[in-house]
Order: C-alpha cells, then sequence, then structure tokens
C-alpha cells in the first residue's frame, strides 16, 4: 500500500520532467554536434605567416599565443575552437622562376612537419580520412594535420613527379591555380584566359591526381577551368575556400551551376569567412557566412558544404565580426543551430562532409592501382638518348 501511494505521490513529478527531456532532444547543443565529427576546415595559413614571420625559424617560439604575431591563429584559440583536423595550406606567391616556387613549396611542407614533430601535444600528422577519425576517436586534443598546395605554379616543371613526391609527404588536395594562370589551367584572377580552361598537360594532371590520391582543389580557378575539371575527374572534387556567387558576384565565388555540376560530382565546396567574398564588401558577420552555407544546403544538399575559413590569409583584423578568428567556430555552429539545420547536416558540414570527399578520392586512387604513372618529360641528356 506505502509503495502504491509512493508511487502516486512520484507520477506527477516525473511527468514534470518529461517535457524538459524532450526539449533537450529537440534542441541539440555544439557539444552533440561534436560528439559525432571532428571539426575539419580546409584552408588555413597559419604555417605559411609564421613561416613569413620567423623566416622559416620555428625553434624559438611556442606558438601558445599570439601576441608577437598579431594573427588569427595559436594552438590555446585551435582548442578553444575545438578545430579537430585542420589542411594547412601550402603557399608561395606566383613566381616568374618556376624553380624559386619549388623550393619555397618544399620548405613550407617540411616546416609544417617540423612543427608536428615539435609540438606532438598540439598537432599530429594524419595521412587518410580514416586516420583523422581515427584520432579523433582517441580524443587526445591534438589537431589532426593535413597539407593542401595552392596552385599548379608550384610543380614546376615536373608535375607528375611533384605531385607523388608531394603526396608521399602529407599533401592530399592541390588547387589547380592561385591568382595566376599557371601551364596547367586559367586561374579567375587575370581576366583574359590563357587555356581556354585545362591545357592538354592540366588534364594530364587532373587524371594523375585521380590516379595517386590527391583531391582537386578548384578555388581560384576559372569557371571554364572548374567547369572542364568538375567533367573530366573521376573523384570528387573540392571547392577549399570558396562561397556562393549568388550572394557575393565575384570571380572567386562558385555560381549555381557549377554548384549543381559538384553536387552531381558528389563533392563539396568549404566556405571562406574572408568579408569581400562573403558580402563583397570590407566588412562581414558571422550571420552573413551563415546565409552562405544555408543558401548552398539549401540549393544542393548540405552533404556538400563544408568550412573553409580562410584564417590567417585574410589579414590582421579582417574576419567577419563573431568570427574573428580560430576560436569561433562553435559560435557559427549554434548558428546553424539556431536557424533550424539538423544535427545530421551540421555534423556534416562541421567534418564529416569533407571527410567522405576524401575517403572517395582515396577509393578512386585504389580502382586506378593498375594504371600506369604519367612520366615527365626531359631533354635528351647524351648522344644515343631515345627519342621517344
Amino acid at each position: 500500500m506505502r509503495s502504491a501511494l509512493l508511487l502516486l505521490l512520484l507520477l506527477p513529478a516525473a511527468r514534470a520532467l518529461q517535457p524538459a527531456q524532450t526539449s533537450l532532444q529537440q534542441h541539440p547543443t555544439v557539444d552533440d554536434v561534436l560528439r559525432g565529427a571532428p571539426l575539419v576546415d580546409g584552408h588555413n595559413d597559419f604555417a605559411i605567416y609564421i613561416r613569413a614571420f620567423y623566416r622559416n625559424h620555428i625553434y624559438g617560439a611556442n606558438f601558445s599565443d599570439d601576441q608577437e604575431l598579431a594573427g588569427q591563429v595559436d594552438f590555446l584559440r585551435l582548442r578553444a575552437g575545438r578545430v579537430g583536423a585542420q589542411f594547412w595550406s601550402v603557399y608561395t606567391e606566383c613566381k616568374e622562376d618556376a624553380a624559386d616556387a619549388l623550393a619555397e613549396t618544399v620548405q613550407q611542407i617540411d616546416l609544417v612537419h617540423r612543427l608536428v614533430d615539435r609540438f606532438p601535444a598540439q598537432l599530429q600528422s594524419a595521412a587518410s580520412a580514416a586516420e583523422v577519425w581515427a584520432q579523433w576517436r582517441a580524443g587526445e586534443g591534438a589537431v589532426s594535420s593535413l597539407l593542401g598546395i595552392e596552385g599548379l605554379h608550384q610543380v614546376a616543371a615536373a608535375p607528375a613527379s611533384a605531385l607523388r613526391l608531394f603526396h608521399r609527404l602529407g599533401v592530399r588536395y592541390v588547387t589547380l591555380t592561385h591568382t595566376c594562370h599557371n601551364a596547367y589551367a586559367d586561374s579567375s584572377s587575370p581576366p583574359s584566359p590563357r587555356h581556354g580552361g585545362l591545357s592538354p598537360a592540366g588534364r594530364a594532371v587532373v587524371r594523375e591526381m585521380n590516379r595517386i590520391g590527391l583531391a582537386v582543389d578548384l578555388s581560384h580557378t576559372s569557371e571554364a577551368t572548374a567547369r572542364q575539371a568538375l567533367r573530366l575527374s573521376r573523384a570528387p572534387v573540392l571547392f577549399t575556400h570558396s562561397a556562393a556567387a549568388a550572394l557575393c558576384p565575384v570571380a572567386r565565388n562558385v555560381p549555381d551551376d557549377l554548384l549543381l555540376a559538384l553536387r552531381d560530382n558528389d563533392g563539396i565546396i568549404m566556405v571562406n569567412f574572408w568579408p569581400p567574398l562573403v558580402t563583397c564588401a570590407a566588412t562581414a558577420s558571422l550571420s552573413d557566412v551563415a546565409d552562405h552555407i544555408v543558401y548552398i544546403g539549401r540549393l544542393i544538399g548540405f552533404r556538400h558544404v563544408g568550412l573553409g575559413a580562410d584564417f590567417d590569409g585574410m589579414g590582421l583584423d579582417s574576419g567577419p565580426r563573431r568570427l574573428e578568428d580560430v576560436s569561433t567556430y562553435p559560435a557559427l555552429l549554434a548558428e546553424l543551430l539556431r536557424r533550424g539545420l539538423s544535427l545530421g547536416a551540421i555534423r556534416g558540414i562541421a567534418g564529416a562532409n569533407v571527410l567522405r570527399v576524401l575517403a572517395a578520392v582515396e577509393d578512386v586512387a585504389r580502382t586506378m592501382a593498375d594504371v600506369d604513372p604519367l612520366e615527365d618529360d626531359v631533354e635528351p641528356m647524351f648522344e644515343g638518348s631515345r627519342a621517344d
């Protein structure tokens, strides 16, 4: 009897708790998002910034704060931003002397490896999508580090050899152009095309990238280059740091028809935070960046959207309001939750989508394992060299 009476007394309290539990389930948090996927950013210029600032000498600094650099990235803010994995950009300026660009590229790759070795509690190398997932699940807190080359001008006259070696050194995507045309593809920046998209050598390079397992990045490329690469590539492609041309019609952004082609390719566009690409003005806000994410997601599906902020590549104090540096990613995820995006969609945007694309690129490479590698031509070096 006493047990029955106690049960009757407790029932109203139990019912009162039920709405709160339901409400919690219906309103996930940023913690819920990042319990299901790592946060992966597609483009960050931190390594380039410190290489320039410290002139390639890193052992006198700890990078736990950014007071000397006055930039948008340091180890403490990476942790505050809950970054799980990062593609560190390997960038050199477009140079007249291709050998200089190649030398600087090698230095930049080496610098990232030295950073990883020097700061194992903060950074760790990753070579595949599976490794990123495994490192994230291990929960040790170090940022999984991958590399992206920002332009084929950086391979000099030895694209096949350079790309294969870059892949062995941890490079997992290559942007076809930066702000200049090169021997392989046209950029979005010079107004007059050089090739009308991809050159014959550029087509061969895209096929070789598929064979190697290097993702094709179309940020910075001309529309013609992007269209041709989307048709040619056997693997999904990326725009690692671009935005929607419908919201900001500049040459660096992606028009709707290319976004639809990207959907058909099962690729991804990683949304850039730089205000001139977000609002076509000098300033922008977190809400403006979210507008691009939502616009693209509604057009082609949220499985094709990711984050490519371009921190430390946009200039000092140039980040959008409330997205000033790498510590602010959680605020953006919270805004997407506020706008009603599903937990699964936001986990994809945060990082699962780009890891899916990276895994697909790896799968295509495995299917091409029996394809002979592209070989660079060299001039005859002695009498009697084979002519073919």
